[in-house]
């Protein structure tokens, strides 16, 4: 598959999503970059405008994005990514990260010891209970209908087949293999979304008129 044909897939899918509103951009209240990298985004409504050197001195933001400000931002990094435009930020990461086991030897003095992240690692148990990396990576992605689900993976297929080196392969093929090619067959359609909030306006007027009519 072609960029071009990879770009106009991801506008297509995201071009209609409405803005979130200022204040349910930012997912992280823990210390003050996340309101820093996170605020310079706030009043920008129409992502495909976003410079791409923007997008690359808050690489961060994609850490600290609420999961709606994450799917409203994301294809402006996707997009500046395949056209290589990225020099810090790097969108793949947030795409593959939690479904892929990362483990590494770590020596402390006389000992080693092996850390691992991803999988069925566990995330925190202090603070997360049981929830693993891969619990967490699925909660925070299926944000994402099937149309832009469907452009993630073409996105995640274009990014395979052009790494050169293979580094970042047994990864995304960990990601798509666990998540995103469900989610791009079985996730809910743009339509059956509309259709809920359509119906959710209804309800929601119809319970404002009947409590008039009480009063």
């Amino acid at each position: 598959m072609r960029r071009e044909v990879v770009i106009d897939q991801i506008h297509a899918a995201f071009d209609g999503n409405p803005y979130p509103g200022d204040a349910f951009l930012q997912g992280s209240f823990e210390g003050c970059e996340p309101a820093e990298e996170v605020g310079a985004f706030v009043g920008k409504t129409d992502w495909s405008k976003l410079d791409s050197a923007m997008l690359d001195g808050h690489y961060a933001a994609l850490s600290f994005f609420s999961e709606a400000g994450f799917r409203f931002f994301l294809p402006a990094y996707l997009i500046a990514d395949l056209r290589e435009q990225l020099q810090t930020a790097d969108p793949l990461f947030y795409l593959w990260h939690g479904f892929a086991t990362v483990s590494a030897e770590m020596p402390v003095r006389s000992q080693t010891f092996q850390r691992r992240s991803g999988g069925t690692t566990l995330l925190n148990p202090k603070r997360y209970g049981a929830m693993t990396w891969v619990d967490h990576a699925r909660y925070r992605l299926s944000v994402f209908t099937r149309e832009e689900a469907q452009a993630i993976v073409a996105y995640m297929t274009y990014r395979r087949r052009s790494d050169a080196m293979g580094l970042d392969k047994p990864r995304i093929d960990a990601a798509l293999a666990a998540f995103w090619r469900d989610r791009a067959e079985n996730a809910p359609t743009h339509e059956e979304l509309q259709r809920h909030l359509n119906s959710e306006e209804r309800f929601t007027s119809a319970l404002l008129r009947a409590r008039e009519e009480e009063k």
